[in-house]
């Protein structure tokens, strides 16, 4: 009867400290972020919330001007509070102490798709640090 109640009580902190570790979910790195979801870029935690342009010529046109993309972002700083900016692609934009760059933004466009915000994934780059 000892040795049941034993295991049992084992058995049951064990998974109570598994849930407790399986709570705190790890932020993903910049490579492959969706809309709405934060991300830590080699320090910063970011979270693209908007496209605000997607003027990007389409794989499957031929253009004067490859376009642009525009994205509305917020930085999680370390007290909590939550700083707009945005981010072009391919340009690199002051944050904290370096300057964060929108690298790729998938899928390609295509002219006879039309792209929903959840369709999109971005590449962040952070340069910068002491």
């Amino acid at each position: 009867m000892m040795k049941t109640a034993c295991l049992a009580a084992f058995g049951t902190l064990t998974l109570s400290a598994c849930a407790a570790t399986g709570a705190a979910t790890p932020l993903q790195d910049g490579s492959d972020v969706a809309l709405g979801q934060r991300a830590m870029v080699d320090g910063p935690i970011v979270q693209p919330v908007e496209v605000l342009e997607d003027s990007r010529c389409p794989m499957n046109a031929r253009c004067v001007w490859a376009g642009r993309v525009r994205v509305k972002m917020l930085w999680w700083r370390g007290n909590g509070e939550k700083q707009p900016f945005e981010v072009t692609l391919g340009e690199s934009t002051p944050l904290a102490d370096g300057a964060i760059r929108l690298e790729s933004v998938r899928p390609e466009k295509m002219t006879n798709v039309t792209l929903k915000p959840e369709d999109y994934r971005f590449s962040f780059r952070f340069d910068g640090g002491i």
